[in-house]
C-alpha cells in the first residue's frame, strides 16, 4: 500500500497538469496585480487582463459591488461601488454609467468594461503595473450640449403573437401594448396600456374544449419629489379581465411615501414607507359570491420595503397591507423576501420567497367555476393564502484566483 501511494505522489508531482512552471517575468506581474473581488463575466475577464480575480472577498485589495435600476428612457443605470481594503483601506469610489433602450448588447458591454478600467486605475497605480497602463482620450468634445426635443418623454408601442400547435392542441394568443414615461430628478410620470386575448383548444375524442380568456389594463403613475426622504403621488388604472369577472374596474390611489435613508443612496439601501387611500368601483361580468353586479368602495394601503446592498450580500424584504375602509376583515398581506448572503469563504445561501393572506377576493363568481374552467384556468378561484419559497447553498474551494477564460466547447458537458 505504502508503494502504491508513493507511485501515485511521484505521478501527480511529475504530471504536466500539477507541475509548476519555472517563474517568468509575467509571472512576477501577476504576483503583483491587484486582487479584486467582483461578479465578472467572461468579457470583463477577457478585457481587464491586469488584475487578479479571487473568489473570495478575504482576499481582495478591492471589492466592486454592481448594482443597476431602470432610467426614465427605458435604458438602464448601472453604478459600480469600488471599497479598498488591507493596503488600501479607506479608499473608495463610485462610478455609473447609462445604456439607452435602443443600445446592443455589445456597446453596453464596452460602456461597462471602460467605467471599470476608468474605476481602477488608481487602486491599480500603487502597484508595480501602473508602468505598462496607457490612458488616452479618444473622443473629441463639443463645445455645446443639444436640447431634448422630446421633454424626458420616451415612449415604447409593442405587439407580439404566437401560433402553437399539434394534432390534439391548438394555442393562439396576442399581446399588445404601449408605455409612456417621463421621468427626471423631480417628476417620475409612467404611463401603461395593455390588452391580451388567447384562444386555447382540446381535442378529446369526439369533443372540442374551447379555452377564450382576455384582459385589458391601463395605468398611470406620478410622483413628485418633495425632498431627499419625501414624495407624493397617485395613480389611476382602469382593469377588465374575464379570469377576475371584471367588465370594468376602476381605481384611484393618491399616497405619500417617506424613505429612511436619501433617495440618492437607493442603489445601495432603501428604507421607504408608502401610505395610501384609494376608490374602487368595480362592474362584474356575473354576480359575486356577495350578489353583487356593481360596486363602488374606498380601501387604503401600506407598503414598507427594505433593501442593503453590502459586500456580504444584499437583502430585500417587502411588506404590503390593502384592506376595503367599510370591511377590515377584507384585506390583503403580502410578504416577500430575496436574500443572497455570502456566509464564509466559498459559501453562500439565497432564499426567494413570497407569501400572501388573501381576504379580498371580491370579484369571485357565485356559483364557482366549472372542472373545465378549473383546469384550464379560466376563472380566479377562491383562496386564503398562495405562497413560493425557494432557499439553496452554494460552495466553491479552491484556487483563490479566477483570470483565466477558455470558452472551447462552450457548456456542451
Amino acid at each position: 500500500m505504502n508503494k502504491l501511494l508513493l507511485m501515485i505522489t511521484s505521478f501527480l508531482l511529475c504530471h504536466p497538469l500539477m507541475a509548476q512552471e519555472p517563474e517568468t517575468a509575467s509571472d512576477t506581474l501577476r504576483k503583483d496585480a491587484l486582487n479584486v473581488f467582483m461578479e465578472a463575466s467572461d468579457h470583463i475577464r477577457r478585457e481587464i487582463p491586469f488584475i487578479n480575480y479571487v473568489r473570495d472577498i478575504k482576499d481582495a485589495d478591492v471589492y466592486i459591488i454592481s448594482t443597476s435600476q431602470q432610467t426614465g428612457s427605458g435604458g438602464r443605470e448601472f453604478t459600480y461601488f469600488l471599497v479598498g481594503q488591507r493596503d488600501y483601506a479607506g479608499m473608495k469610489d463610485t462610478l455609473t454609467f447609462a445604456t439607452a433602450p435602443d443600445e446592443t448588447e455589445e456597446n453596453r458591454r464596452e460602456k461597462q468594461v471602460s467605467t471599470l478600467k476608468m474605476g481602477l486605475m488608481r487602486y491599480v497605480a500603487k502597484t508595480p503595473l501602473a508602468e505598462y497602463i496607457d490612458i488616452r482620450f479618444t473622443q473629441p468634445m463639443s463645445e455645446s450640449v443639444s436640447i431634448d426635443k422630446w421633454n424626458s418623454w420616451v415612449f415604447e408601442p409593442s405587439i407580439r403573437g404566437a401560433l402553437l400547435g399539434e394534432k390534439s392542441y391548438a394555442y393562439k394568443f396576442i399581446n399588445a401594448g404601449f408605455s409612456a414615461d417621463r421621468i427626471t430628478e423631480e417628476w417620475k410620470i409612467r404611463t401603461r396600456l395593455s390588452y391580451y386575448y388567447n384562444v386555447e383548444e382540446y381535442d378529446i375524442g369526439d369533443e372540442i374544449i374551447t379555452s377564450n380568456s382576455n384582459s385589458k389594463y391601463s395605468h398611470v403613475h406620478v410622483v413628485k419629489s418633495i425632498n431627499d426622504h419625501w414624495s407624493y403621488g397617485g395613480s389611476v388604472s382602469v382593469h377588465a379581465s374575464t379570469y377576475n369577472n371584471l367588465d370594468f374596474k376602476l381605481e384611484m390611489f393618491p399616497g405619500i411615501e417617506y424613505n429612511l435613508f436619501p433617495y440618492s443612496e437607493s442603489t445601495r439601501r432603501q428604507l421607504r414607507i408608502l401610505y395610501a387611500v384609494g376608490y374602487s368601483y368595480a362592474d362584474y361580468i356575473d354576480s359575486t359570491i356577495y350578489d353583487k353586479t356593481w360596486e363602488h368602495l374606498w380601501l387604503h394601503g401600506l407598503d414598507i420595503a427594505y433593501q442593503v446592498i453590502q459586500k456580504w450580500g444584499s437583502i430585500n424584504l417587502n411588506v404590503d397591507y390593502r384592506s376595503y375602509l367599510h370591511d377590515w376583515s377584507k384585506n390583503n398581506f403580502d410578504f416577500g423576501v430575496d436574500i443572497n448572503l455570502r456566509i464564509a469563504k466559498g459559501l453562500s445561501l439565497n432564499v426567494h420567497g413570497n407569501y400572501s393572506i388573501i381576504h379580498d377576493q371580491l370579484s369571485l363568481v357565485k356559483g364557482g367555476a366549472s372542472p373545465e374552467e378549473i383546469l384550464l384556468h379560466l376563472k380566479q378561484l377562491e383562496t386564503q393564502y398562495s405562497y413560493y419559497v425557494s432557499c439553496g447553498f452554494s460552495f466553491t474551494f479552491g484556487s483563490i484566483y479566477n483570470n483565466v477564460v477558455n470558452p472551447r466547447f462552450g457548456n456542451y458537458f
